[in-house]
């Protein structure tokens, strides 16, 4: 996955608190067996104003003009900012996959849900936990300047504003930081003990040769 050192990005505002996953990416675009292609159906039930199905040309079809990614002010954003409670409802992984393949490399929110929280540092996305009040300030900012930007410094754990006026810092576990520091997810972290895993099978053939006949 891609590494997440110092990311500078537009943000866009989601002022709804409980967002679910089925919001995230509706259930009926889980039927891929791939990994990709989730970016274009992030949000759909709110981004289109049809009912969208895997397979259609999303190009074609009707945009909800009220629906704050469509706005001409946020395209482009890659930092999202909501309400408590982000990612309740169902364990998919799709819902980080969506988010990081529309383009979101981080969500800044008061509260997650537990597993989504988690699944976000699996995939290469960062979910940040600020307090309400400041999580308030930043709709403010959103709202009162257009093309208003985060810098997200991950190593210092601090966010700052473009211009320098505000910063909040934030909390990670040092494990999760060191995983997106180095782009490392779990098939990641296995591979840097491949030398190992491979000393181990070979030593394991040898002082039991006859498992070799069942390979």
């Amino acid at each position: 996955m891609n590494k997440f050192i110092v990311h500078d990005g537009l943000v866009a505002p989601l002022d709804r608190a409980n967002v679910d996953t089925d919001a995230i990416i509706p259930k009926q675009f889980l039927k891929s067996i791939k990994r990709s292609g989730f970016g274009p159906n992030l949000f759909d039930e709110w981004r289109y104003l049809d009912h969208g199905e895997p397979g259609m040309d999303n190009s074609k079809r009707p945009l909800n003009p009220d629906f704050v990614l469509n706005q001409p002010r946020y395209q482009g954003a890659s930092i999202l900012i909501a309400r408590k409670n982000f990612g309740c409802g169902s364990s998919r992984e799709h819902a980080p996959w969506a988010l990081d393949q529309y383009g979101f490399r981080a969500v800044i929110a008061p509260s997650f849900a537990d597993i989504f929280f988690n699944n976000c540092f699996k995939n290469g996305l960062l979910p940040i936990v600020l307090s309400e009040q400041q999580i308030d300030h930043l709709f403010d900012e959103v709202k009162a300047f257009p093309g208003f930007r985060l810098i997200i410094d991950l190593d210092k754990q601090i966010i700052t504003t473009a211009n320098g006026s505000q910063t909040y810092p934030f909390e990670v576990g040092e494990f999760r930081k060191y995983c997106l520091l180095n782009g490392l997810d779990d098939i990641g972290l296995t591979l840097r003990q491949a030398d190992k895993i491979r000393a181990f099978e070979e030593r394991h053939l040898y002082d039991q040769p006859w498992l070799a006949n069942t390979i």
